[in-house]
């Protein structure tokens, strides 16, 4: 699957609709509704399962061959390792599933991913592996504009967008396993 998005884009008062549904995400338990490897720039792939690692990030994933943020030595910063996106917020923005992968992140949870519920240090389970919400923020940037719109990037990047981390949150691998579509998130 390429990571081309659909041409609509919804207005930012349509967005606005979707909050109330947004807030009433469950705050432990979230069921994993999505898994997105991107290979390589512009390529997405929708494994039911995959293999998460310290080491790799995503199995598949282009993260551990270099990403846009990099540590001291060069290689890939771990802080932004795993790009976790909240399902329901994805589906007000894209739509049906079939739309997200664009988004560029790599887990679709239907979890909510608020500074008061997932702030950074948050330590979870998912399937076999654990993880840790790191504190780099998650922002809309150019492409995710280019794939949705200004409006729905305006709308996660500020404002109440910002305050509820609409765009999503990062996290980093602490212990390796394997996570399959409709696995539980289980605070630890």
């Amino acid at each position: 699957m390429d990571g081309i998005a659909p041409a609509f884009h919804k207005s930012r008062a349509a967005l606005d609709e979707s909050l109330a549904h947004i807030r009433a995400a469950p705050k432990d338990g979230g069921r994993l509704e999505l898994i997105v490897s991107r290979p390589s720039a512009g390529l997405r792939e929708t494994p039911e399962a995959v293999e998460l690692t310290a080491a790799a990030g995503v199995a598949g994933d282009h993260w551990s061959k270099g990403c846009w943020l990099s540590d001291e030595n060069g290689n890939p910063e771990p802080d932004v390792q795993i790009c976790i996106m909240a399902a329901r917020v994805i589906e007000a923005i894209a739509g049906p599933r079939e739309n997200w992968p664009p988004a560029g992140d790599n887990l679709f949870l239907d979890l909510d991913l608020t500074p008061a519920n997932m702030p950074p240090g948050t330590r979870f389970a998912l399937g076999t592996a654990e993880l840790v919400v790191t504190e780099e923020p998650h922002r809309g940037c150019a492409a995710f504009a280019a794939r949705y719109g200004q409006p729905a990037t305006a709308w996660v990047n500020t404002g109440p967008g910002k305050e509820l981390n609409l765009r999503g949150i990062y996290a980093r691998v602490t212990r390796d396993g394997r996570v399959a579509v409709g696995d539980l998130l289980r605070k630890l």
